[in-house]
């Protein structure tokens, strides 16, 4: 039983094709045995139904109530908060996406210091040893990986766009994988070798997420490239990524670096086999986006950006919510590992 006790207010997210949740109905259960307060607020998106809440003893309460809860209520959820000039009062657990110079930021935090509220960024809970709580980094190297590889399968395949507009998630990763390689498989028919993938930032969760999915798809271990520190040390734009038919951004960018790629080494180099870029990391609009070939993030309805056309076009996923596309497997991942720093808040070094 907890020393103290909250009240947690899990709202609906209001992004589109956001499924997923910061707070699964055991995670409900284990917080109300712990002596704390769940109200949930109703969602036809959410990945698990109102009703397995309300099951476990949450409190339902209608999405958007939040705004009028009790200042002393602790506001749950994953990705941004309506559009509105409002001042927050409450103390807010969200990925706000507004510490490392994205735009908004500054209209954001004002809310804040106007309304007296608080943010617990998710981005930045770091423990005492300066290591993330809590990531979506392995689904979304994995949700990444599998997009990327299907872009380059619909080009390759003729389809009549990189990819078609995607609202309906998956059940898991397998599922997610019967799709991809089905047209992997087309595509490997028609050019006689599977793609080759160069994946920045191999040695953290995201890549690792990237590498275990394709091996849902069997692609060859020769056939991945893996880049981390060492190899981007000296700094870009790096000829070899173009050697690659695609490419997967995985780093974490916490200060400015020499892009990885730009727009004059791509238009010189005519024999390049890259064609596809996945930007997990999103860092479209940060002042110094390694892959300066964007300025804006795309969506699951509208999911590729063509940056360079004509006989060889080159296209861009950054979705900045990837795991979504698997929405119960990355929360339960995600949610776990945050759980335990709810139950106790406010007491763990975090």
């Amino acid at each position: 039983m907890a020393e103290t006790s909250y009240h947690f207010w899990l709202r609906a997210e209001v992004k589109p094709n956001e499924f997923r949740t910061l707070i699964l109905p055991e995670g409900v259960k284990a917080l109300l045995d712990a002596g704390h307060r769940v109200s949930v607020e109703r969602s036809t998106d959410r990945c698990v139904p109102d009703a397995d809440f309300a099951a476990v003893g949450a409190q339902l309460v209608d999405a958007g109530t939040w705004v009028d809860a009790p200042l002393d209520t602790i506001i749950c959820g994953l990705k941004e908060l309506p559009e509105s000039d409002a001042p927050l009062k409450h103390r807010h657990i969200y990925f706000a996406h507004c510490y490392k110079g994205q735009g908004g930021a500054v209209e954001l935090l004002k809310r804040f210091i106007v309304g007296g509220g608080k943010l617990w960024d998710l981005e930045f809970l770091n423990n005492d040893q300066g290591r993330r709580v809590a990531a979506f980094g392995r689904s979304a190297g994995a949700v990444g990986m599998a997009l990327g590889y299907w872009m380059w399968a619909n080009k390759v395949n003729g389809a009549a766009r990189p990819l078609e507009p995607m609202t309906k998630p998956y059940v898991d990763y397998k599922a997610l994988a019967v799709d991809v390689k089905h047209a992997v498989d087309a595509a490997v028919a028609k050019t006689g070798y599977f793609p080759r993938v160069i994946i920045i930032g191999a040695l953290g969760r995201c890549g690792q997420g990237a590498i275990e999915f394709s091996t849902l798809i069997s692609a060859p271990d020769s056939s991945i490239t893996r880049w981390d520190l060492e190899e981007t040390r000296p700094g870009g734009p790096f000829p070899q990524i173009l050697e690659h038919d695609i490419m997967l951004n995985c780093i974490y960018l916490s200060q400015p670096i020499p892009p990885f790629i730009n727009r004059d080494l791509i238009e010189q180099t005519p024999s390049r086999k890259l064609t596809s870029i996945v930007d997990v990391s999103c860092d479209a609009s940060n002042p110094h986006n390694p892959i300066p070939l964007y300025n804006t993030t795309t969506f699951f309805t509208d999911p590729t950006i063509r940056v360079l056309g004509g006989e060889h076009p080159v296209d861009i996923i950054a979705i900045d919510h990837l795991p979504s596309l698997v929405p119960l497997e990355s929360s339960r991942e995600f949610a776990g590992l945050m759980l335990p720093h709810m139950i106790e808040f406010n007491k763990t070094p975090v």
